[in-house]
């Protein structure tokens, strides 16, 4: 079976029409419901998310990098292992502050994002599709303290 719903997952995904290929997923993950019930909350899992990538005209190469969770995910098992061994949390400041200090120790093994030249696009059209400046054109970082 995997075969047939990996071919009409990747078909649904080169959809030109990101509103066709997101009803083409959300009935592929109910025909799964029965015999695959996991697979069908992993399909249902992020999938409007996936197709906004899509309705916003993101290139490929970047397009790629945003649909997966896979960058985020691995943020956050670096800050839990960076604060594992804290056996008295003294409040949610504390909590705070572990958390920052594992978010700069994940930067240290941050890469750059596949098809970040396209980034600017992505700008652009979250920005119209807002109506609003999303993000300000020229990004400057405030100084970073370390718990």
């Amino acid at each position: 079976m995997a075969p047939v719903v990996e071919r009409r997952m990747r078909a649904a995904y080169k959809n030109p029409d990101p509103l066709a290929g997101q009803g083409d997923l959300e009935a592929l993950a109910k025909e799964l419901e029965r015999s695959h019930p996991g697979a069908a909350g992993s399909l249902r899992e992020g999938l409007a998310e996936t197709f906004t990538v899509a309705r916003l005209g993101v290139a490929p190469t970047l397009a790629r990098t945003l649909r997966s969770t896979n960058a985020v995910e691995s943020m956050i098992e670096i800050c839990r292992d960076h604060s594992r061994n804290v056996k008295r949390w003294d409040g949610g400041s504390m909590a705070l502050r572990w958390c920052a200090a594992g978010l700069l120790e994940a930067k240290k093994q941050f890469r750059r994002v596949n098809g970040h030249l396209h980034l600017k696009a992505l700008r652009t059209a979250l920005n119209e599709h807002a109506r609003v400046d999303v993000t300000p054109p020229v990004y400057t970082p405030n100084e970073e303290v370390a718990a």
